[in-house]
Protein backbone atom coordinates (compact mmCIF):
# COMPACT_ATOMS: atom_id res chain seq x y z
CA UNK A 1 0.00 0.00 0.00
CA UNK A 2 1.37 3.35 -0.98
CA UNK A 3 -0.20 6.65 -0.07
CA UNK A 4 -0.42 9.49 -2.55
CA UNK A 5 1.62 12.65 -2.00
CA UNK A 6 -1.69 14.39 -1.35
CA UNK A 7 -2.32 12.21 1.70
CA UNK A 8 1.31 12.40 2.78
CA UNK A 9 1.20 16.21 2.65
CA UNK A 10 -2.10 16.17 4.56
CA UNK A 11 -0.52 14.25 7.40
CA UNK A 12 2.51 16.54 7.35
CA UNK A 13 0.31 19.64 7.57
CA UNK A 14 -1.54 18.18 10.55
CA UNK A 15 1.74 17.27 12.27
CA UNK A 16 3.14 20.75 11.65
CA UNK A 17 0.07 22.42 13.12
CA UNK A 18 0.03 20.06 16.09
CA UNK A 19 3.72 20.76 16.75
CA UNK A 20 3.04 24.49 16.53
CA UNK A 21 0.38 24.28 19.23
CA UNK A 22 -3.40 24.07 19.45
CA UNK A 23 -4.10 27.79 19.24
CA UNK A 24 -1.12 28.90 17.20
CA UNK A 25 -1.62 29.86 13.58
CA UNK A 26 0.69 28.99 10.73
CA UNK A 27 0.74 29.93 7.08
CA UNK A 28 1.30 27.98 3.90
CA UNK A 29 4.72 29.53 3.34
CA UNK A 30 5.99 28.30 6.73
CA UNK A 31 4.81 24.77 6.08
CA UNK A 32 6.15 24.71 2.52
CA UNK A 33 9.57 25.86 3.73
CA UNK A 34 9.65 23.42 6.64
CA UNK A 35 9.02 20.44 4.37
CA UNK A 36 10.55 21.92 1.20
CA UNK A 37 7.41 21.24 -0.80
CA UNK A 38 5.32 23.22 -3.27
CA UNK A 39 2.99 25.92 -1.96
CA UNK A 40 0.58 25.12 -4.80
CA UNK A 41 0.25 21.50 -3.65
CA UNK A 42 -0.22 22.63 -0.07
CA UNK A 43 -2.97 25.07 -0.99
CA UNK A 44 -5.07 22.22 -2.39
CA UNK A 45 -4.36 20.02 0.62
CA UNK A 46 -5.15 22.77 3.10
CA UNK A 47 -8.36 23.62 1.30
CA UNK A 48 -9.50 19.99 1.54
CA UNK A 49 -8.44 19.65 5.20
CA UNK A 50 -10.49 22.77 5.93
CA UNK A 51 -13.56 21.42 4.12
CA UNK A 52 -13.27 18.20 6.11
CA UNK A 53 -13.08 20.11 9.41
CA UNK A 54 -9.55 19.11 10.41
CA UNK A 55 -8.17 22.62 10.18
CA UNK A 56 -9.53 26.10 10.53
CA UNK A 57 -8.58 28.73 7.98
CA UNK A 58 -8.61 32.33 9.14
CA UNK A 59 -8.63 34.98 6.44
CA UNK A 60 -7.34 38.50 6.69
CA UNK A 61 -4.30 40.35 7.89
CA UNK A 62 -3.79 38.20 10.98
CA UNK A 63 -5.02 35.08 9.25
CA UNK A 64 -3.52 31.67 8.93
CA UNK A 65 -4.41 28.08 9.61
CA UNK A 66 -4.61 26.01 12.76
CA UNK A 67 -6.03 22.73 13.91
CA UNK A 68 -9.81 22.73 14.26
CA UNK A 69 -9.74 19.61 16.44
CA UNK A 70 -7.56 18.46 19.29
CA UNK A 71 -4.77 16.09 18.14
CA UNK A 72 -6.28 13.30 20.23
CA UNK A 73 -9.51 13.64 18.20
CA UNK A 74 -7.84 13.22 14.80
CA UNK A 75 -7.78 9.54 13.81
CA UNK A 76 -5.06 8.79 11.27
CA UNK A 77 -7.06 6.04 9.55
CA UNK A 78 -9.98 8.42 9.04
CA UNK A 79 -7.73 11.10 7.55
CA UNK A 80 -6.25 8.60 5.12
CA UNK A 81 -9.68 7.30 4.07
CA UNK A 82 -10.86 10.84 3.36
CA UNK A 83 -7.74 12.05 1.55
CA UNK A 84 -7.07 9.08 -0.74
CA UNK A 85 -8.89 9.00 -4.07
CA UNK A 86 -9.21 5.25 -4.09
CA UNK A 87 -7.84 2.09 -2.58
CA UNK A 88 -7.58 0.04 -5.76
CA UNK A 89 -4.68 -2.21 -4.83
CA UNK A 90 -5.21 -4.27 -7.96
CA UNK A 91 -7.10 -3.61 -11.17
CA UNK A 92 -10.04 -5.84 -10.28
CA UNK A 93 -10.93 -3.57 -7.35
CA UNK A 94 -12.00 -1.06 -9.97
CA UNK A 95 -12.80 -3.06 -13.09
CA UNK A 96 -13.01 -6.85 -12.81
CA UNK A 97 -13.94 -7.11 -16.49
CA UNK A 98 -10.37 -6.23 -17.52
CA UNK A 99 -8.83 -9.28 -15.84
CA UNK A 100 -9.24 -12.68 -17.50
CA UNK A 101 -9.03 -14.63 -14.22
CA UNK A 102 -11.32 -12.40 -12.14
CA UNK A 103 -14.17 -14.94 -11.96
CA UNK A 104 -11.97 -17.53 -10.20
CA UNK A 105 -9.18 -15.48 -8.63
CA UNK A 106 -8.85 -15.34 -4.86
CA UNK A 107 -6.37 -12.47 -4.82
CA UNK A 108 -9.05 -9.80 -4.61
CA UNK A 109 -10.33 -11.24 -1.34
CA UNK A 110 -6.81 -11.47 0.10
CA UNK A 111 -6.02 -7.89 -0.92
CA UNK A 112 -9.34 -6.71 0.50
CA UNK A 113 -8.54 -8.32 3.84
CA UNK A 114 -5.04 -6.83 3.81
CA UNK A 115 -6.39 -3.36 3.07
CA UNK A 116 -8.93 -3.65 5.88
CA UNK A 117 -6.19 -4.76 8.31
CA UNK A 118 -3.97 -1.86 7.18
CA UNK A 119 -6.70 0.71 7.82
CA UNK A 120 -7.78 -0.98 11.07
CA UNK A 121 -4.24 -0.53 12.43
CA UNK A 122 -4.20 3.14 11.44
CA UNK A 123 -7.58 3.63 13.14
CA UNK A 124 -5.83 2.94 16.45
CA UNK A 125 -3.57 5.96 16.03
CA UNK A 126 -4.40 9.58 16.69
CA UNK A 127 -2.39 12.64 15.72
CA UNK A 128 -1.48 13.04 19.39
CA UNK A 129 0.34 9.67 19.30
CA UNK A 130 3.02 11.26 17.13
CA UNK A 131 3.69 14.20 19.42
CA UNK A 132 5.65 12.38 22.12
CA UNK A 133 8.74 14.26 20.90
CA UNK A 134 6.90 17.50 20.20
CA UNK A 135 9.82 19.77 21.04
CA UNK A 136 12.21 17.87 18.77
CA UNK A 137 9.57 17.79 16.02
CA UNK A 138 9.06 21.52 16.39
CA UNK A 139 12.80 22.13 16.19
CA UNK A 140 13.11 20.08 13.00
CA UNK A 141 10.21 21.97 11.44
CA UNK A 142 11.42 25.38 12.56
CA UNK A 143 8.41 25.94 14.77
CA UNK A 144 9.12 28.67 17.29
CA UNK A 145 8.59 27.50 20.88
Amino acid sequence: MRLTLYTDYSLRVLLFLAAKGPYEKANIQEIAEAYQISKNHLMKVIHELGKLGYIETIRGRNGGIRLAKAPEDIVIGAVIRKMEDDFYLVECFHDAKRCAIAPVCGLKRAFSEALKAYLDVLDHYHLSDFLNKKKELGNLLGVEK
